[in-house]
């Protein structure tokens, strides 16, 4: 265990150059006393390394040093070709690119090691797209990743949902982030961080402005902050729902995950005829129509009345649409 984490924080160090004992604790989830321990022992072994004191301080390997590790084991080598995805690569125009790094880490590793690294590319793909869905198409999404590793503002004509629906927005790109087959940007503007759906962006164009990312940001973190409250954000009304056994049963596969989740939450003790009460929060009553619809007998809204009323309307509409004059049985 002590091996593997001397070996990280060698790799850590040729990689990210300084780092204070402090964000190597953090980073390796160890005591600040246990890294001022390993830092002996890389440089009792050897390992050319110095420490500064103060703010601005912390350990860096001498300028020019690299280590060549050959210890990789065999689940390391299979991984290795899973921490990139092809489709990925080349939806931000490097493609090429990184099939020729995957071809020279492959030539670097030992006969035996690269074995097992071909195995995951033969044996494992993944297919990002959800079942029903396509990926977006994204034509703005290779001139934004130059933005992005060049850390330029760009100018960009957006369509959203909400009136006026084409805005002009200038933003300094953080990230991008791929999400169910999804490009979004994540980018920084006068109103904060925001984030935009890139196959809505219409127009980009780069400035000759340059921009600094905010101290301590992290695309990663900021993302999955970002999904933790979406929804809360999106789901501002609740229906009460009278739900089948069926439908319960079911729930997963009738509504989104977070609706579902929330319906599995709130489900109460069954009543005289086996059905269950439950609260789904949802977007709006438009939104919430097409699924209520769809759950067919198996579902009877509660409230709120307004909603029920729609309901109740829509039904009797698509009965005057398909009806013969037939009493219904």
């Amino acid at each position: 265990m002590r091996a593997s984490r001397l070996v990280s924080i060698l790799l850590l160090l040729q990689t990210r150059g300084r780092m204070t004992a402090q964000e190597l604790a953090e980073t390796l989830e160890v005591s600040v006393r246990t890294v001022y321990r390993d830092m002996e022992s890389l440089s009792a072994s050897g390992i050319p390394l110095y420490g500064e004191a103060g703010r601005a301080g912390g350990y860096q390997l001498l300028k020019g040093y690299r280590t060549r590790l050959t210890g990789l084991t065999a689940d390391e080598a299979r991984a290795l070709f899973l921490t990139g995805l092809p489709t990925a690569a080349a939806d931000l125009g490097l493609g090429p690119v990184a099939a020729e790094a995957r071809l020279k880490v492959s030539a670097a590793l030992p006969p035996e090691m690269r074995e097992h690294a071909e195995q995951s590319r033969r044996r494992v793909y993944i297919d990002i797209p959800g079942w029903y869905q396509d990926s977006d198409d994204a034509p703005q999404l290779a001139a934004l990743a130059d933005a992005v590793w060049n850390q330029q503002t760009v100018r960009i004509r957006y369509e959203r949902w909400a009136a006026p629906h084409e805005v002009l927005r200038t933003v300094c790109p953080y990230g991008v982030v791929l999400k169910a087959g999804r490009w979004y940007l994540v980018a920084g503007s006068d109103h904060g961080i925001r984030t935009y759906r890139v196959s809505r962006i219409l127009e980009l164009q780069a400035l000759d402005e340059t921009f600094e990312h905010p101290e301590g940001f992290d695309l990663a973190g900021h993302w999955h902050e970002y999904l933790a409250t979406f929804d809360a954000r999106r789901f501002r009304e609740k229906v009460v729902l009278r739900l089948s056994p069926a439908a319960l049963r079911d729930i997963g596969q009738l509504l989104e995950p977070a609706a579902a989740r929330a319906a599995e939450r709130s489900a109460g003790p069954l009543d005289a005829d086996g059905w269950t009460r439950v609260t789904v929060p949802i977007e709006s009553a438009e939104r919430a129509l097409p699924a209520l619809l769809s759950m067919g007998t198996e579902a009877e809204v509660v409230g709120p009345p307004e909603l029920r009323d729609r309901l109740r309307r829509t039904l009797a509409a698509m009965a005057a649409r398909y009806g013969d004059g037939a009493t219904p049985e």
